[in-house]
């Protein structure tokens, strides 16, 4: 069967003012950072559904039933006010459902959550990602900064993993090293009873936990440019990586088995 996966975010839009002696113009370009994802699920039995940054607001799931067309939702360098704020809440001043909320009732009910890196993940840039003390972070297996989190390595730093191939139950595969740079990340605490699979620096790359009868996981760096350069995403193992995270959260309770229940004071909702 098809895993079902929604990919909110990984876009922006630029505006730029062009100099030209006297004279000036601006120009508006659109960017995705999605495609070294997509390229490598082709040939998967992962049917990916992608929702950039700017239809967020208006056209993320806002109800349980919504939600459950999905296997797996992963949110990507786009901030918590995208989900809060739609506009008949910021334009007209309308009730509407909370739907970080409603993301993790459904992931403890049984959906599979992940959350990438990027500027506008976990903490983000300025804090203005604005996850910490959301519902969101209830049930990621990570506790998230209260401030700017971001680590820049602009010299290039390589993850290690700590996991071996299948290591957990078999299920999920983790490349052994050496793994090519990354150029940065969101520093993040792993919380207690979660799993991690890879390190960057001293701090989580890659972790995963169970809560209530769903599973969550946090790639802290990003998954495409520019703190995952080519050569990270053309590696044979970033299809790996990715492959196996999404198939794992998609999976049936028993695939969680060897993944102990995280903190129920971190993930009660």
């Amino acid at each position: 069967m098809m895993i079902k996966v929604l990919l909110a975010g990984e876009s922006w839009i630029s505006n730029s003012t062009h100099y030209k002696g006297f004279d000036s113009f601006n120009s508006v370009t659109f960017h995705t950072g999605h495609g070294p994802l997509v390229k490598a699920l082709t040939g998967s039995d992962i049917d990916l559904t992608f929702m950039p940054g700017h239809e967020v607001a208006e056209n993320f799931p806002s109800d349980l039933d919504s939600f459950n067309k999905f296997d797996v939702v992963i949110i990507s360098d786009i901030g918590a006010n995208s989900l809060l704020l739609s506009a008949s809440t910021w334009l007209s001043s309308q009730r509407q459902p909370d739907r970080l909320e409603l993301l993790a009732e459904w992931t403890a009910s049984g959906g599979g959550l992940a959350m990438m890196g990027g500027y506008l993940s976990f903490q983000g840039i300025e804090g203005k990602a604005f996850y910490a003390g959301s519902a969101v972070e209830r049930v990621l297996p990570v506790e998230i900064s209260r401030f700017d989190d971001r680590v820049e390595c602009p010299a290039g730093v390589r993850p290690v993993s700590i996991s071996p191939t299948g290591g957990v139950d078999g299920a999920f595969s983790v490349p052994e090293g050496p793994w090519p740079h990354l150029l940065g990340y969101n520093k993040v605490t792993a919380k207690a009873g979660s799993q991690v699979l890879a390190e960057i620096g001293p701090d989580p790359l890659l972790v995963l936990g169970a809560v209530g009868q769903g599973r969550s996981a946090a790639w802290t760096s990003d998954i495409s440019p520019h703190w995952c350069p080519d050569e990270f995403s053309s590696w044979d193992g970033y299809r790996t990586i990715f492959v196996s995270l999404i198939t794992w959260l998609a999976g049936s309770q028993e695939a969680l088995a060897s993944v102990p229940l995280m903190n129920k004071e971190t993930t009660n909702v």
